[in-house]
């Protein structure tokens, strides 16, 4: 990315502010690129670990698969979920809040006895479902933000700083050798002005 610049003192000051500004913030920029990366990877994990729990947990239920069959498959329907949002190093993240159900009736003296305890079975394993997948929501947003970060990290730091400090280098350099001509100008228009200052007093 070329910078546009002119030679002159405007420009030099505004480029000047320019530079400063991206060297103030990428510290900044680079401390958030951390955070989100670290976060990401903290959100990843715990996404896996809820998913290995939902899967133990189903597995410690294989045994009342036959018992399955007698459960109404519409007694236990989710009718809402709550999500909230958390701010993680600046970025607005999905929390799983509450997950609202409702349960249909049965008879608790025909139903069979393990019906309530069936209920609460769905209702956690449904909740460790959501947690795990609202996770790795989140993972993929700071993920993604993360890499967004990245790449203005690499655009100061590769591209924009070097290119301003290389402006900067150049505009000076230019106005540099603009003065020391003006000054060798104004030295030789001197030296006219004494040599014919001489000539006109000698004549006289």
């Amino acid at each position: 990315m070329a910078i546009k610049f002119q030679y002159n003192k405007t420009s030099l000051n505004n480029i000047g502010k320019q530079l400063k500004m991206r060297q103030r913030a990428l510290p900044t920029l680079k401390n958030k690129e951390s955070a989100l990366r670290l976060s990401a990877i903290a959100a990843r994990k715990q996404s896996e670990a809820i998913q290995r729990e939902l899967e133990s947990s189903l597995s410690r239920y294989d045994s009342m698969a036959a018992l399955w069959n007698e459960f109404k498959p519409d007694l236990v329907r989710i009718v809402d979920v709550e999500l909230t949002t958390a701010k993680v190093a600046g970025v607005n993240t999905p929390e799983l809040g509450e997950i609202k159900y409702e349960i249909g009736e049965f008879d608790a003296f025909c139903a069979p006895a393990w019906y309530p305890d069936g209920v609460e079975i769905l209702k956690s394993l449904s909740r460790l479902g959501l947690e795990a997948e609202v996770c790795m929501r989140k993972s993929r947003i700071l993920d993604f933000q993360r890499r967004k970060t990245t790449q203005k990290v690499n655009l100061y730091e590769k591209v924009q700083i070097p290119g301003y400090q290389e402006a900067i280098r150049k505009i000076k350099r230019y106005l540099e050798d603009e003065e020391n001509l003006s000054k060798a100008s104004s030295k030789i228009v001197k030296s006219r002005h004494a040599a014919q200052e001489e000539e006109e007093a000698s004549a006289q």
